[in-house]
């Protein structure tokens, strides 16, 4: 059964389509993602919390869903917005497909829309706050409901809602380096490649403190992505401050942001993010060029690194800052996913590198 559905964004632009699932409406920041490919570790992937996602390929669904490529235990997107979707899905992977998986994870969705328009709407106005409707009751709210959201700028409550409540170890049989991973809303994927790469991990919630991190005895710690703001986390920017000449540590997206401001530099937000997985990034200490998979709204000004950190990487598509170093002290962090797979390996490399030098 057909059910209206809407995306209505803040500045009045409405997108018309045909809801699946349930009758649902959902608040969040309209972005897309590029990737041909991809859809249900996005969809899996915390760092979309909060995040009504627009799909720029025409067609989604294709293979299915799978369930082992899930970033996360359940779908993190507020809402999703695909212009053909494919009820039967074709691949010998796939444990069904990607319409029932959204009903059943309870992702509203909005079906028929021209994505390309919505996409070069976002790419003119930037990242937008938004409303997605699916049902007549959810329509009629719609308006009212979107006024007061997209007065607020605030991201708080949107790491809480997808980092690790407790402590959870990995690989414990490996004779690896000890690793801590502070969860800001950890992808299964990292675990997956650290813990193949040898190492011990014990997973602790981002609002862990400095002693109790340091009571595990890590040989490293690193950073995880996660979703929203990173100078609204400033509990953990101090923490982190504290463990600056402590352990090494290494960040990755939003910990790379983190670890930044923990070190001095600021942060901003870019106008319509990057996301998706054909992103060029230049490392600055070979000249070589990587394609890199990204999903942040946020990202390090360059060039309010202090003179200990010096940067290692940059983006070629606009100059943003992809990594950097501490001169002094065993600190690094990329912006992108090194454990993501659009090179198909281009970046794998950046976890080798770290874990052997915690063996060193």
């Amino acid at each position: 059964m057909t059910k209206p559905a809407s995306l209505l964004l803040a500045d009045g632009t409405r997108f018309d389509g045909e809801g699946i699932g349930f009758d649902a409406l959902a608040l969040g920041e309209a972005v897309f993602y590029t990737g041909m490919t991809g859809y249900e570790e996005a969809l899996t992937d915390p760092s979309y919390a909060g995040q009504i996602l627009a799909f720029t390929y025409p067609m989604i669904g294709n293979y299915g869903i799978s369930r082992s490529a899930a970033q996360h235990s359940g779908a993190c997107v507020a809402g999703a917005v695909v212009k053909r979707i494919a009820r039967r899905a074709s691949h010998h992977a796939s444990t069904g497909d990607l319409p029932a998986w959204l009903e059943e994870q309870r992702v509203p969705t909005v079906v028929g829309v021209d994505t390309r328009a919505l996409t070069i709407a976002l790419r003119e106005h930037g990242t937008i706050r938004a409303a997605l409707a699916v049902g007549d009751s959810a329509l009629a709210k719609m308006e009212a409901a979107l006024a007061p959201f997209a007065r607020e700028s605030s991201t708080a409550g949107l790491v809480a809602g997808v980092a690790a409540r407790r402590v959870v170890t990995h690989g414990e049989k490996n004779g690896g380096p000890h690793v801590v991973v502070l969860d800001c809303g950890v992808k299964r994927a990292i675990v997956r490649d650290l813990v193949g790469l040898g190492a011990r991990l014990t997973v602790l919630p981002y609002t862990a403190d400095r002693e109790e991190i340091l009571a595990h005895a890590p040989d490293g710690v690193l950073i995880s992505p996660g979703p929203g703001d990173p100078a609204e986390l400033t509990a953990t920017v101090d923490m982190l401050r504290g463990l600056l000449d402590e352990v090494p540590l290494f960040g990755v997206c939003l910990g790379h942001q983190l670890l930044a401001l923990a070190c001095g530099a600021k942060t901003y937000k870019l106008p319509y993010g990057h996301r998706g997985g054909n992103q060029p990034v230049k490392d600055l200490r070979t000249d070589a060029v990587i394609v890199t998979a990204h999903n942040h709204g946020y990202a390090v000004d360059g060039a309010s690194l202090p003179g200990d950190v010096e940067a290692t990487m940059i983006n070629l598509n606009d100059g943003t800052n992809e990594g950097f170093r501490h001169t002094r002290l065993p600190v690094s962090a990329v912006q992108f996913h090194p454990e993501a797979s659009p090179g198909p390996f281009d970046a794998r490399f950046l976890f080798g590198e770290w874990i052997s030098s915690l063996r060193s």
